[in-house]
């Protein structure tokens, strides 16, 4: 069965043959201005709701669902067919409510400290797949942001991740400036992305600014080492006018040392980089020091001239917090 997401509008048209013209445009807005499933459409007439209910349900199914944080966190696992799991988080805050999409079923990335990344690849979501996540979370509550920061590498599944992108933006209306995408640095995409004309905000999860450290952290560091993916973000920067954004989670004893804040500083300063410490969210191997050394590394970075903030954790309790997203509903 095709999910509504799957549908271009061309597609639905097609589907609709036959119905009166303007059928077609109810459809598509009620899926994108109001995330209602066809049954929902009461605009529509009966026999054309069933006919629609049956031909087009929901791609993802909810195997779980769980609130943290007063019920301003809330995370999904969706069953994507064929034993693909894959976690969305929803996290409302006074000024806004972000939802944070997966792109993949796992990730083949392999990074050590990430949850997802110990868990393996299963496979590339479809373009229709990750915009329906921020359906689910639209029905939940008004999303204003949407962040590619979920399982998987975006620019791994970069045509479905920037088909996405821009159904997000040009059907449910979110602003480019409200939609970030997350990379551990693939340049070829990241060369392509600044060429899109949808100047997102591009978010590089550094996590270490030596060669010999991210090569550890960042196993794809091998192949597009510092130097090459610093000469791609500044062509992204130039070329969108948009401020880079570099992710990095500090992690005790490994990347949180004074010499650590003067290389990130030496990487940040020259791209214009906002910094986004997070302070680590365990897993095996690596150890979490806590938002007061976050908060020292911050004061470096600082007194370096480099613009950097301590994120606040949301969701650890229901892992749904940034690396601890591995597809599998926990126990209650």
């Amino acid at each position: 069965m095709t999910g509504p997401y799957d549908l271009s509008r061309h597609d639905l048209d097609a589907l609709l043959q036959g119905e009166p013209a303007f059928r077609s445009r109810q459809v598509w807005d009620a899926l994108h201005k109001r995330a209602a499933w066809p049954a929902e459409m009461t605009e529509l007439p009966g026999p054309l709701r069933d006919r629609l209910s049956s031909e087009i349900a929901p791609a993802l199914t909810i195997v779980d669902r769980r609130l943290a944080d007063d019920g301003e966190t809330v995370k999904w696992a969706f069953d994507a067919g064929a034993g693909a799991l894959v976690e969305t988080v929803l996290m409302a805050y006074p000024d806004r409510v972000t939802v944070c999409v997966s792109t993949q079923a796992g990730c083949a990335m392999a990074c050590p400290f990430c949850a997802t990344g110990q868990g393996g690849f299963k496979r590339h979501l479809r373009a229709g797949e990750i915009v329906e996540q921020v359906a689910w979370a639209k029905r939940e509550r008004p999303v204003t942001h949407v962040v590619f920061m979920g399982m998987g590498e975006p620019l791994a599944n970069y045509d479905q991740s920037i088909a996405a992108v821009r159904r997000i933006h040009d059907d449910m209306g979110i602003s480019a400036r409200r939609l970030t995408l997350s990379t551990v640095g693939i340049v070829p995409g990241i060369r392509r992305l600044a060429d899109e004309g949808i100047p997102v905000t591009l978010a590089v999860s550094l996590h270490a600014a030596n060669d010999e450290l991210r090569n550890e952290l960042i196993p794809i560091n091998r192949r597009y080492p510092l130097a090459v993916l610093a000469e791609a973000c500044a062509r992204y920067v130039a070329t969108t006018g948009r401020r880079l954004s570099l992710e990095w989670a500090v992690i005790g004893g490994v990347n949180d040392r004074s010499q650590d804040a003067d290389e990130l500083a030496a990487f940040a300063r020259p791209l214009g980089a906002h910094v986004n410490l997070i302070p680590l969210n365990e897993t095996d191997g690596y150890h979490a020091p806590g938002r007061p050394r976050a908060a020292e590394f911050r004061a470096r970075l600082s007194a370096l001239g480099v613009n950097a903030t301590v994120r606040v954790t949301r969701g650890a309790a229901i892992a749904a917090a940034c690396g601890q997203l591995a597809g599998t509903p926990r126990p209650a």
